[in-house]
């Protein structure tokens, strides 16, 4: 103590202080910090203490992340709802649930369709250049099946919600192929209410659900 009552710190102690400060703010707690500070080998438990609150962070970081794109899928989707309602928030969580599912079939569906699509371009390069017509017969043959397995597979795997009644549905599959289409709305008549306009496309696991 000073003269004054002042207590004076040696520079041990600032070291001391300055140590603490720099972990308490990596968010390591007081009683591991001084835990620490009286081992033996400090140096092998503030390896460990940092590898764990590394690895909480990390998974504080993931979980907020998480947060916010759900935050964002949700503002996204209440953009396109013209008339907002607590059904709407169900919609938007359904279709969210589903989006890994279908991200999955339209990858799917898209590797399936290209050695189809690598036949149709090769059979008409050798027609309009050698004349060979058989070829691109051969893939008109292939083609047709193929487009038929593929419609009735993607159909099967697919729903859709109204958004007028809510009511998860699946069309009849000759109104869902030939209907107006984006990759994630179509337009058809829904099974409930008989509401016919712009349905939001989900996975077929939630009719189930919703049953």
């Amino acid at each position: 103590m000073s003269e004054g009552g002042r207590r004076l710190y040696s520079d041990d102690d600032l070291t001391r202080m300055r140590i603490i400060c720099f972990l308490r703010e990596a968010g390591i707690s007081i009683s591991s910090i001084e835990s620490l500070l009286h081992d033996e080998h400090p140096e092998k438990v503030i390896w460990v203490l940092l590898e764990q609150q590394e690895k909480v962070l990390r998974e504080e970081l993931s979980e907020k992340q998480k947060k916010m794109n759900i935050i964002e899928d949700i503002r996204r989707g209440l953009k396109d709802v013209g008339q907002f309602s607590v059904e709407s928030i169900g919609d938007i969580a359904t279709i969210m649930k589903s989006k890994q599912k279908l991200r999955k079939l339209h990858l799917m569906m898209l590797l399936t369709g290209i050695p189809v699509m690598v036949l149709q371009w090769s059979s008409i390069i050798l027609w309009i250049a050698k004349g060979i017509w058989q070829l691109f017969i051969l893939w008109v043959a292939v083609a047709i099946p193929f487009m038929i397995w593929v419609s009735k597979y993607y159909f099967k795997n697919v729903a859709y919600i109204c958004p007028e009644c809510h009511k998860v549905f699946k069309p009849r599959f000759k109104e869902a192929f030939w209907a107006n289409h984006t990759p994630t709305l179509r337009k058809l008549t829904c099974t409930g209410c008989g509401h016919k306009g712009w349905c939001v496309e989900t996975c077929a696991e939630e009719v189930k659900q919703n049953d």
